[in-house]
């Protein structure tokens, strides 16, 4: 009687206990919750790669240096760094040509592919530690470092070489004359083909608000736009100011 009462209770317990039935659900579960953080975080981490260290946040940044005061979109510094409100010694902007703006999706590739890159400008914004700015240069610094006679460029400029033991090995002085201001001045290493420009082929630095220097660096293809850059730049810099109407000419 014990063998037919145990064949009895094994045909009629359950095929799968309670206890099996509740890990499985556990299990399940967790498996559930562990996919969803996979796909969430790795849709977040991807943001980040692709991000690679830029943000498209608009959010504003109030940078003091030197004694000026500037208020930037978050997506136009460079570096994480410099996003954070406070003092600092200088700010490193990326801008898109000719929308003068900073990082963003629609224009993601500019800032992600360097072959794309000639379609920005690089601006450092610091504290002047000259009294002159490069077209102020000219006269007392620049006609001294000049070998030969100037030839004429493109778009009304002037090309002058530099001495070979001025300095600037490879460079090239171009100079433009603007009606009721100075010559318009800019330091270039001109490629030997526009295929071989780079972002940073061209720089020239202006001064701003209170004691400001602008240091911007473009591709020579932009050149022709020299004039349309500069006033930009000034106008992008001077309407940042927290202290504008107070400094700005």
């Amino acid at each position: 009687m014990n063998h037919t009462g145990t064949a009895h209770e094994i045909e009629e317990s359950p095929l799968l206990s309670t206890r099996f039935i509740v890990r499985l659900t556990v299990v399940v579960a967790c498996l559930a919750a562990l996919t969803l953080i996979i796909s969430f975080g790795g849709r977040w981490f991807g943001g980040r790669i692709s991000l690679a260290g830029n943000t498209d946040s608009t959010a504003p940044i109030t940078l003091t240096i030197g004694r000026d005061t500037l208020s930037l979109p978050e997506n136009t510094l460079r570096f994480p760094s410099q996003r954070k409100d406070g003092l600092s010694e200088r700010a490193d902007l990326y801008l898109t040509w000719p929308e003068m703006q900073g990082y963003s999706n629609e224009h993601r590739e500019r800032f992600d592919d360097i072959a794309r890159s000639s379609g920005l400008i690089f601006l450092q914004i610091a504290q002047s530690t000259m009294s002159r700015d490069m077209s102020g240069r000219l006269e007392p610094i620049y006609s001294h470092l000049i070998e030969g006679d100037g030839v004429p460029f493109a778009n009304g400029m002037t090309l002058h070489r530099l001495r070979a033991d001025a300095g600037y090995a490879g460079e090239v002085l171009l100079t433009a004359p603007r009606p009721g201001a100075p010559d318009y001045v800019v330091r270039c290493a001109l490629p030997a083909t526009s295929q071989m420009a780079t972002s940073g082929d061209c720089q020239r630095d202006i001064k701003v608000g209170r004691d400001l220097t602008v240091l911007y660096r473009f591709s020579s293809t932009h050149l022709p736009d020299w004039d349309h850059i500069d006033a930009a730049i000034r106008h992008f810099v001077e309407a940042r100011l927290v202290n504008a109407s107070a400094t700005r000419r």
